[in-house]
């Protein structure tokens, strides 16, 4: 997909969200901000899994994430939903950028399973800290814009609406990204590191790039979904958030920065209708889903629109 498409899709879509975002029911609002936040995640796999990465732990940063935002709320009464974003990024990239230099080593399942043990050490670190609500967590000040309170009739829609709008500068600036050198560079690394480190690139440099960038992203979307919710508590680094993320991935495949969005919003509808219609058995149906994307479409959900492009 080339840059200026890419770029109109976002457009429509923030387009559509400005126009028709007052019109939607509340829980409509509340499932495509989390979807939102959950496809920044899923964005910042995709740059993994371009590389060859799979990560089984980045729900360690959308915790991260969320948790920066709570914390400045908590302790320095900071309730601004962008200051929030920006602090849960920061703190993301500084973590991120501290535990690359070890990551960025690993390949394969090692990278995984390393990845999903820091993940899981974050969590028993938040259950046993009574100061952050040990297992109950705990809620976060109620969001601002600018430093306005919002109100309780249009918070909701101001939430989706600075989410969407944070969400289409990172996907541009991720779009972009990908142009570059840099960004080219992931494919390359997934086919032969050797040939690529025989071109004079250090593939350990580019992947620790990569792997902040990703965690970055991931920083932002728990940051979001922190607002969004209300409320923050250790389950977000648990290995099954991370499983969530890798499923939204795989499922929409890498084909454009756009899927992982899509692939965010059909998780959360299928989860949704499967928990609703079947409570005790809503894991099957996920699974069920995943297995057919598997087997049908290998390239994910966006292959179906170059197929068509193709045709």
């Amino acid at each position: 997909m080339s840059r200026d498409r890419t770029a109109r899709i976002l457009g429509i879509v923030l387009l559509a969200v400005v126009v028709a975002g007052p019109l939607l029911p509340q829980w409509t609002m509340f499932l495509l901000t989390i979807a939102i936040a959950k496809g920044l995640v899923a964005l910042g796999l995709m740059l993994l899994l371009r590389a060859g990465l799979l990560s089984f732990g980045q729900a360690l940063y959308y915790c991260i994430g969320a948790y920066a935002a709570g914390a400045i709320g908590r302790f320095f009464n900071i309730g601004d939903m962008l200051l929030q974003m920006i602090t849960g990024a920061l703190v993301a990239a500084l973590v991120a950028f501290v535990l690359g230099f070890l990551l960025a080593r690993y390949r394969g399942i090692f990278f995984g399973l390393l990845s999903l043990a820091l993940s899981m050490i974050l969590y028993g670190l938040l259950v046993k800290n009574e100061a952050l609500g040990s297992t109950d967590g705990f809620n976060i000040l109620r969001s601002t814009v600018f430093g306005i309170r919002l109100r309780e009739s249009s918070i909701r829609y101001v939430v989706l609406l600075t989410g969407c709008s944070v969400a289409f500068l990172a996907t541009l600036l991720v779009n972009r990204y990908l142009k570059t050198p840099l960004g080219q560079l992931a494919p390359a690394i997934k086919d032969n590191e050797i040939r690529v480190e025989y071109m004079g690139t250090s593939v350990r440099n580019a992947i620790h790039v990569i792997y902040v960038v990703a965690a970055v992203l991931s920083g932002i979307g728990g940051a979001l979904a922190a607002t969004t919710v209300g409320h923050i508590d250790p389950d977000m680094a648990y290995w099954t958030t991370s499983g969530e993320f890798i499923f939204m991935a795989i499922l929409a495949g890498t084909g454009s920065v756009v899927a992982p969005f899509l692939g965010a919003l059909i998780f959360g509808i299928i989860h949704t209708v499967a928990y609703d219609l079947s409570p005790n058995t809503w894991q099957m149906t996920l699974g069920t889903a995943l297995l057919l994307v598997i087997v049908f479409l290998p390239d994910g959900l966006w292959s179906l629109f170059r197929r068509r492009k193709a045709a």
